[in-house]
C-alpha cells in the first residue's frame, strides 16, 4: 500500500507558533523545510573548504544566511510561477499561493524582500564571486518552466541548485579552475541524483497533469539512474580532489560520503512516499560527509 504523502503545508517548531498569515509567509518560503537551504548552501561551503577558506568562519555564515534567503526567494517564484499547476497535485494544493491564502502580488513583494537580503550577502563578497552569482539568475528564471517542456528537469535543476560551488571557490581564489568545474560537475549529478529521489513522490500527480520528471522518464529504472548519478558525482569529485592533490590518499576523504550514497540507492523503494523523502532528505548529512572531505583536500 503507498505511503500517505505529507503534504507541503505541513508545518512544525516555530513555524507551526505563528499566526495564519506570517505562518503563510513562513511555508511560502519553506522556512519550515530546512533540508532545501541546507541542499543549496552544502556545494557553496565545497567550494569554500576545497579552494582553501578553512578559516573563513565569516564566509561560510554568509553563505548559509544567503542560503536561506535564496532558497526562499526561489520558493516563493516556483509558487507563482507553478500555482496552477500545485492545485492539481496532491503534495502541492495546499501551498499559500495554490490555495489563495497568500496573493500572488503579496508574493512578490515577499520574494523582493528575500532578494534584497540575498542582495546584502552577495555585497560580503569579492567582485569575481559577484560576478559568478549573478550568473545564475537566468538559470533560476527559467527553472519553473522546464517542467512543462522537458522531461528532465532535475537537469536543470542541478545547474541551479549547486551554483554554490563556484561561487564558493571563486570567493576565495580564481585559478585551478578545472578543479572547480569538477567539483561543480559532481554537484549537478548529486543534484540530479537526490532530486529524482525526492521526484518519486509526486510520479502519478505528474503523469496526470502532464509535467515532466526524471522520475517518470526513469520509469522502473529509477534505482540504477540514481546510483549512476551518484557514481557520477563521486567520480567527479574524486577527480576535483586528483587534480587539486594528485595524491591517492586524497581519495578516501570521499569513503564516507559513498558509503551514505551508496546506502541511499540501495535501500531506495520508488513507490513509498515516506522512504523517498527521508533518503532524499538524508543528502543533508551526504552534504556534510562531503564538506568534511572537501575540508581534509583542501587543508591538506
Amino acid at each position: 500500500m503507498k505511503a500517505e504523502i505529507v503534504p507541503d503545508s505541513q508545518h512544525r517548531g516555530i513555524v507551526a507558533a505563528l499566526p495564519q498569515p506570517p505562518r503563510d509567509f513562513a511555508q511560502l518560503a519553506r522556512f519550515d523545510r530546512p533540508i532545501g537551504w541546507w541542499l543549496l548552501y552544502w556545494p557553496c561551503a565545497w567550494g569554500v573548504l576545497l579552494a582553501g577558506g578553512q578559516a573563513r568562519w565569516e564566509l561560510l555564515a554568509w553563505f548559509l544566511l544567503g542560503s536561506i534567503a535564496m532558497r526562499g526567494a526561489g520558493c516563493v517564484y516556483n509558487d507563482i510561477v507553478d500555482a496552477d499547476l500545485d492545485v492539481k497535485v496532491a503534495r502541492t494544493a495546499l501551498r499559500p499561493v495554490a490555495s489563495g491564502r497568500v496573493s500572488k502580488r503579496a508574493a512578490w513583494m515577499w520574494l523582493i524582500a528575500l532578494c534584497l537580503i540575498g542582495l546584502v550577502v552577495l555585497l560580503q563578497l569579492r567582485w569575481q564571486a559577484q560576478l559568478v552569482a549573478l550568473g545564475s539568475l537566468a538559470l533560476v528564471a527559467a527553472y519553473p518552466f522546464m517542467k512543462r517542456i522537458t522531461g528532465f528537469p532535475q537537469a536543470w535543476l542541478g545547474l541551479v541548485f549547486t551554483w554554490g560551488a563556484p561561487t564558493g571557490w571563486t570567493a576565495i581564489r580564481s585559478d585551478n579552475l578545472l578543479v572547480m568545474l569538477a567539483l561543480y560537475a559532481g554537484a549537478w549529478a548529486w543534484c540530479v541524483g537526490y532530486d529524482t529521489i525526492y521526484a518519486c513522490q509526486d510520479r502519478e500527480d505528474d503523469a496526470a497533469i502532464g509535467i515532466g520528471s526524471s522520475a517518470i522518464t526513469l520509469g522502473n529504472h529509477v534505482h540504477g539512474g540514481v546510483a549512476a548519478f551518484y557514481g557520477a558525482a563521486l567520480a567527479l569529485w574524486a577527480l576535483a580532489f586528483w587534480l587539486l592533490r594528485p595524491d591517492w590518499l586524497v581519495l578516501l576523504a570521499l569513503a564516507p560520503a559513498a558509503l551514505h550514497l551508496g546506502w541511499q540507492a540501495l535501500t531506495l523503494e520508488p513507490d513509498d512516499a515516506d522512504n523517498a523523502l527521508a533518503r532524499f532528505r538524508s543528502n543533508r548529512t551526504a552534504g556534510l560527509l562531503v564538506a568534511l572531505a572537501c575540508w581534509v583536500v583542501g587543508n591538506a
